[in-house]
């Protein structure tokens, strides 16, 4: 080989590295680059309720802080109906780019595969989970005239008076809604259903005596437990509540199987670049963590962690209400 052509084989030789070395700068270091970026425009947290529930007093508070720490607006879109199907419905079908994400409740996400025949999502699958941002207790409460002062009294009394009693039921698909039907089945007692949209509606209704009794979530009730409007009973965790220590469990009354939670957690359609996962998680780890949350989230408990380990969060609650809804029999039209 003459020297003019190993001179023009090193040439093309060199301008082939350049190239490949383009190709490795630009795929090795596009996602990066993206995260580094993002968000670029603002941001739309999907919550599946009306506004002025938990859930979406939860998402207002963490709209708000974490526009503060990424730079753009972050805001809430409320796409109520369907018992929350509607909006994680919503969730589940945006655009996958880290534009959309939305608030996860138990009813729609963990209860509703199990539930519902006819879901036009699937948790598993069409779902990103990103975080869980805060779990509350559940407590029994009864009208004040109700002459039950324990869930042994509650018991006793549904039993002397078979379908007479009446129970307030939070959302089908909710955990209020399974622990009553849990606890109607395991004490054997024979009440009757009256159902309600929302948890606010529930509990006016037994605060006027209207409705004997309800599960609700402890920050809805807590003021007019503290009033004397309503009268606690029974907690349905594993523990009792700081927020109610002189409340015992269902577990302590001899049920340990009616327990459960709510939460709220963030989601995103599932395909979200996986960088994009982790700056969400981070940031709004860091609005969990701050003091002001704690101080915000009265009745509930701020929690965070990884995506991985909400996920298998999610993956456990869903084997359990899969079990509940088996064993009881429903199936919501």
């Amino acid at each position: 080989m003459n020297a003019p052509t190993r001179s023009i084989l090193s040439i093309c030789a060199g301008i082939a590295g350049v190239g490949i070395l383009c190709l490795g700068l630009c795929f090795g270091l596009g996602k990066p680059a993206f995260a580094q970026s993002y968000p670029a425009k603002p941001i739309r947290m999907i919550v599946p309720y009306p506004a002025g529930g938990g859930t979406d007093i939860a998402a207002r508070w963490i709209c708000q802080k974490l526009s503060e720490h990424l730079g753009q607006q972050v805001f809430v879109d409320n796409r109520a109906g369907a018992n929350g199907n509607l909006g994680t419905n919503n969730i589940a079908k945006a655009a996958a780019d880290g534009y959309v994400i939305g608030m996860a409740t138990p009813g729609p996400v963990t209860v509703g595969p199990s539930l519902y025949r006819d879901l036009p999502y699937d948790p598993q699958r069409d779902l990103e989970p990103i975080i869980l941002a805060n779990e509350s207790p559940i407590v029994l409460v009864v009208k004040p005239s109700l002459p039950a002062r324990s869930l042994a009294d509650l018991i006793a009394l549904a039993r002397t008076k078979p379908a007479r009693l009446t129970a307030a039921l939070v959302s089908t698909g909710s955990v209020p809604h399974l622990l009553t039907e849990m606890l109607k089945s395991a004490a054997g007692m024979d009440v009757l259903d009256v159902p309600y949209k929302g948890g606010g509606p529930a509990a006016m209704d037994v605060i006027s005596g209207q409705v004997d009794m309800l599960f609700s979530v402890v920050p809805l009730v807590l003021p007019y437990i503290g009033s004397g409007a309503l009268r606690a009973i029974a907690i349905a965790s594993d523990a009792r509540s700081a927020l109610l220590p002189d409340v015992p469990t269902v577990k302590e009354a001899g049920f340990a199987n009616v327990t459960g939670s709510a939460w709220n957690g963030i989601v995103a359609p599932a395909g979200i670049p996986q960088d994009v996962v982790l700056k969400l998680n981070a940031e709004i780890a860091n609005v969990l963590a701050s003091a002001d949350t704690k101080d915000r989230f009265t009745g509930m408990e701020a929690v965070g962690g990884s995506p991985r380990s909400f996920a298998e969060f999610l993956q456990g609650e869903t084997r359990k209400w899969a079990q509940v809804v088996k064993a009881a029999g429903m199936q919501a039209q």
